[in-house]
């Protein structure tokens, strides 16, 4: 069957289209058949249901008219009575649909306008999912492009068959790029918009540099040495852990390259960033002192609760452990994701008589001593009159000077102390109003009702209808820097987890909430007929 000039022409511009946009040709020909069924319903009237179909090897344009088989025809044009359905079709059924073969015409001024937006929108739209899907998988590659235009600092980049973006705030401080320069970035996020997928790209990421180093060293790329962790000043300086797999390769060495040329190919990328390269460890406290290279550091007492940790340093690391405008430790702290403290060995020693002398006092006040039983007490490492009260009499007695007599004498005398601290606390709670319900809720105990008094936590209800955060209280980190938010309790030594199970108490307390059923126990003698011997 020979094709006319017009239908092989079809079938010419289906292929040109497909290959241009890079999008499957029965996508092209389905948006064609679109066009063509929206310009016969202008033709035929809006209501009829149009069906048109494209020979993908011919070219040749099928046109048919759907009607429906129905019992009362209202309109000829898209409906049509039982028996002259059973006369096309004698399997025919009332609910089915009758196709009515349509003669071709040919496409006024109006119609064919109003197909090509059809076949365009189509191919704009395939053309988008084609984008997206080729991308949505690509997060966390980079992408080498051209760069297309600046708009606003924001740089739009040629990728071949798509652009992406790079906004200001993700390109690196003092870079600029012109029109025809090429770049290498980060894809961190793809998303599906009005105008087509948006591929953002970054080049100030963490894990720019991370794939860089990958790019650069094949020990990463092979999974022997491997990232753990990056933090970045982009454009001033970052810090990369690495560790390895293999025991024989220096994890270190392997990124800075020989004569340090595997560092610098990615320092020269990163318009001259400087990179310290830290050796991760799975210690906590070698890892954060690692971190803080190349400051050199004495101790370092970590609270693993809060994850904070302080750093002593020599008097004359001060500067080089915190760095210019603090960058050293803000980097570290990205590192290691710990609150870092940092004070010279001066400043610990001034802290470490503060608070022996603090406790010295607080045990002469107490337990009525003198300074030098005080002194001693606080430098066998007792912090609290509440250790002095339950620790074991042996223990006390231990101590140079003190024999049992003393040691027994020291403990009444914490207990009558704490005993006194009690009822004065007491005394205080009723003071403030703070009911007598809430000593009942498990785990609360005189001191807190104090507290709750003094932050308006008067009643079972009150405390039903807090939230961990408002006792315990709370850390956000802003611009950079760590704000911490005091609760109800603080000074208490309260978990989160403590502070949880007292405001499930009082809900369920206050009727709020049903309590957890407990799990039945056996009754007496249930199971025993499985153990005891038959009895006959």
């Amino acid at each position: 069957m020979a094709i006319s000039a017009n239908r092989l022409e079809l079938l010419q511009i289906a292929d040109a289209v497909a290959r241009e946009k890079a999008i499957d040709r029965q996508i092209v020909l389905a948006a064609m058949e679109d066009a063509i069924q929206k310009a016969a319903r202008s033709r035929y009237g809006s209501e009829t249901e149009i069906r048109a179909e494209i020979n993908p090897k011919t070219g040749e344009i099928r046109l048919s008219r759907l009607l429906l088989v129905t019992d009362q025809v209202e309109n000829d044009a898209i409906h049509i009575s039982l028996p002259d359905a059973q006369k096309r079709n004698p399997a025919a059924q009332i609910g089915d649909y009758i196709a009515e073969t349509l003669p071709p015409f040919d496409f006024g001024r109006i119609a064919a306008q109003s197909a090509k937006q059809v076949i365009v929108q189509k191919v704009r739209e395939a053309e988008r999912d084609r984008q997206y899907e080729e991308f949505k998988d690509r997060i966390g590659e980079i992408v080498n492009g051209l760069v297309k235009r600046v708009e606003y600092g924001n740089v739009v980049v040629d990728l071949g068959r798509t652009e992406g973006i790079i906004r200001r705030d993700e390109l690196i401080p003092r870079e600029t790029f012109r029109p025809g320069d090429r770049v290498r970035a980060y894809v961190y996020d793809v998303r599906r918009e009005t105008r087509g997928p948006q591929i953002f790209l970054s080049r100030t990421h963490p894990q720019f540099m991370a794939k860089l180093f990958a790019a650069e060293v094949p020990e990463i790329y092979d999974g022997i040495v491997e990232i753990k962790a990056v933090a970045r000043d982009p454009g001033s300086r970052a810090k990369i852990a690495v560790t390895s797999r293999d025991s024989s390769i220096d994890p270190v060495g392997a990124c800075v390259g020989m004569r340090g040329s595997r560092v610098q190919a990615v320092v020269a990328e990163l318009q001259g960033e400087k990179i310290d390269i830290i050796p991760w460890s799975l210690d906590n406290a070698t890892f954060i002192v690692n971190a803080l290279q190349p400051a050199e550091v004495v101790k370092v007492v970590l609270d693993e609760e809060s994850e904070r940790i302080e750093v002593v340093v020599p008097d004359d690391q001060l500067s080089l452990a915190i760095g210019r405008r603090g960058q050293n430790v803000r980097l570290a702290s990205q590192l290691t994701g710990w609150d870092i403290d940092i004070m010279t060995e001066a400043e610990e020693s001034e802290r470490r008589q503060k608070e022996f002398t603090e406790r010295t006092a607080l045990f002469m006040e107490a337990l009525d001593v003198d300074e030098v039983v005080g002194q001693l007490l606080a430098s066998e490492g007792f912090s609290s009159v509440e250790e002095l009260a339950v620790v074991d009499l042996s223990e006390l007695s231990s101590i140079e000077g003190f024999d049992e007599d003393t040691a027994q004498e020291i403990q009444t005398r914490a207990q009558e102390y704490l005993d006194r601290l009690e009822q004065e606390r007491d005394q205080r709670r009723i003071e403030l109003g703070v009911s007598d319900e809430l000593r009942e809720i498990d785990g609360v105990t005189t001191a807190m009702l104090v507290a709750f008094g003094e932050n308006g936590i008067l009643t079972v209800e009150d405390l039903a209808g807090a939230i961990p955060d408002d006792l315990c209280g709370w850390a956000e980190r802003k611009d950079g820097e760590v704000i911490r938010h005091k609760g109800a309790l603080d000074g208490l030594d309260v978990s989160r987890v403590e502070a949880e199970n007292m405001i499930m108490a009082a809900r369920v307390r206050a009727g709020w909430i049903e309590p957890e059923p407990e799990e039945d126990e056996p009754a007496d003698g249930e199971g025993a007929d499985e153990t005891a011997p038959d009895a006959g």
